[in-house]
């Protein structure tokens, strides 16, 4: 159970980063504001002068929880090849991206306290998803690679 709590710990980290900076990749370019680390804070917070400290540590806790969820996952399916691990994080990132942002333009947005974040169109959510599908394929990844 150690070696499986770490790894989480490790792949939730990474794949965090890595979500973020594609999230913030997004948002750079103008197709979509899929900046979920403000929006996160700024749900707390409820202004956006320092909704990026909270967001930030809001966002990186959440991913090492949901990497100890997908490694558990990954660990059921009991795959052992990095391929196959790999392949096992972007099917549940699939997923988890998937009902993420429906709930994001569906529920979530509107109740948001900021105007920046009030209005989630399609994009927002496909950003979203293609974040968590990225998140699932690194958590695969390190699981694999750390051999558990």
């Amino acid at each position: 159970m150690g070696e499986l709590i770490w790894t989480a710990f490790v792949s939730g980290l990474i794949g965090t980063a890595g979500m973020e900076f594609v999230l913030r990749r997004i948002t750079k370019s103008g197709w979509a504001n899929a900046d979920m680390v403000r929006a996160l804070g700024s749900l707390i917070t409820r202004s956006i002068d320092n909704a990026y400290t909270v967001g930030i540590v809001i966002h990186f806790v959440s991913g090492i929880f949901f990497a100890f969820l997908y490694c558990l996952a990954i660990t059921a399916f009991n795959v052992h090849e990095v391929l196959l691990t790999t392949a096992s994080g972007v099917l549940i990132g699939f997923i988890h991206g998937g009902v993420v942002g429906f709930l994001l333009v569906t529920a979530v947005a509107e109740h948001h306290p900021l105007p920046q974040f009030k209005k989630a169109e399609f994009s927002v959510g496909i950003a979203h998803w293609i974040g968590h599908v990225v998140y699932g394929l690194l958590v695969g990844l390190v699981y694999g690679l750390m051999g558990l």
